[in-house]
């Protein structure tokens, strides 16, 4: 677990970095030394999720630690902020407009369950991200804060399958692989 005052320095770090990738002055550099904590050496899977005005800009991450955190931020945080296929490049002047996000997740655990409805009971809305696996056709993830958009699980599930590019009531038709995590999620004040 980080601090909160950990987890800011890792949001001014992803600011920072979207700054110098437009060849802008960082608004709050990040000093060596701060980067310097032992912590930020662990490898943890993580999301940078952008916003701005409330609506989603941006979010790249990995399921999977293979870096740092601190590298994993500077490069999630490129890649939410200029190759998310889904938006146009973030441009310099919507940069003081955004919200950066963090989300550290724990190691992703496979969920049992025997059919739909018993997936609807087992899922913790607000709790769980969801990573959702067709072995025949594609993947996708929810961080636990879309349960804000989607609170309930069958608005949340169907939306998950389209994003796997799954007919929406896939999950409630045949067994899909699924994995549950939980995070720890820092927001720019």
């Amino acid at each position: 677990m980080l601090t909160d005052e950990q987890g800011k320095i890792l949001i001014r770090l992803a600011r920072q970095v979207i700054e110098e990738n437009l060849e802008m002055a960082p608004s709050a550099p990040v000093s060596q030394q701060e980067l310097a904590d032992p912590v930020f050496q662990e490898h943890k899977p993580l999301f940078i999720t952008l916003n701005k005005h409330g609506l989603l800009r941006g979010c790249i991450g990995s399921l999977v630690g293979t870096e740092s955190i601190v590298e994993a931020v500077r490069r999630h945080a490129v890649n939410a902020a200029f190759f998310d296929q889904r938006f146009p490049p973030v441009s310099e002047d919507e940069v003081p407009e955004l919200e950066i996000n963090i989300s550290l997740l724990t190691e992703p655990q496979t969920l049992e369950y025997m059919e739909g409805e018993d997936l609807e009971k087992k899922l913790r809305p607000g709790i769980d991200g969801v990573i959702l696996r067709d072995p025949t056709q594609g993947a996708a993830t929810f961080l636990p804060q879309v349960w804000e958009q989607l609170p309930t699980v069958p608005l949340f599930l169907d939306h998950l399958c389209g994003k796997a590019g799954l007919p929406e009531d896939t999950w409630r038709k045949r067994h899909l692989q699924i994995q549950t995590y939980q995070v720890q999620y820092f927001k720019e004040k």
